[in-house]
């Protein structure tokens, strides 16, 4: 009895901090977070609690969203928004340093989506020239062969 009463009490709080969550440009903030920085386009922030339970803390609060991506680096958990959010990514630091986890969570910026625009506008272009190229090489390869086979015939 006294496991299922320390279930349902720890059940409550998770749920109710979830309710009364507090947001950064649409994106969920921990309650209770120790704020670093915070401007206009960026949130720094530290918590309590450790890079697993901030993630399950974004995994829950994020999971309606299609356009979700969560990436797991080597000291990093990071979440990017692909789709109409305000904000672009959350990362989670894994270091567990002075027993907080620190976040930070960044707006999407025109020079992000212009630099990304434009390195795939290149990238196009590249891909075309290397196509080209090796279309001009195995072309080449392939007219010898035949000017050889018809000169075998012509000699023959």
């Amino acid at each position: 009895m006294k496991k299922y009463m320390l279930l349902s009490l720890v059940l409550f709080f998770v749920f109710t901090s979830f309710a009364s969550a507090e947001d950064f440009l649409g994106a969920p903030v921990i309650p209770n977070a120790e704020t670093i920085v915070k401007t206009k386009a960026r949130f720094e922030f530290k918590s309590k609690l450790s890079h697993d339970q901030v993630l399950a803390f974004y995994k829950e609060a994020l999971k309606d969203y299609e356009d979700i991506a969560f990436r797991d680096w080597k000291e990093d958990t990071y979440i990017e928004d692909d789709g109409a959010m305000s904000w672009h990514s959350i990362t989670i630091s894994k270091i567990y340093k002075d027993g907080s986890t620190s976040v930070t969570i960044v707006k999407d910026n025109w020079t992000w989506i212009i630099g990304t625009l434009i390195l795939r506008f290149i990238a196009v272009f590249v891909v075309l020239i290397i196509l080209f190229i090796a279309m001009s090489i195995s072309g080449k390869i392939i007219s010898n062969i035949f000017k050889k086979a018809e000169a075998k015939k012509a000699a023959a």
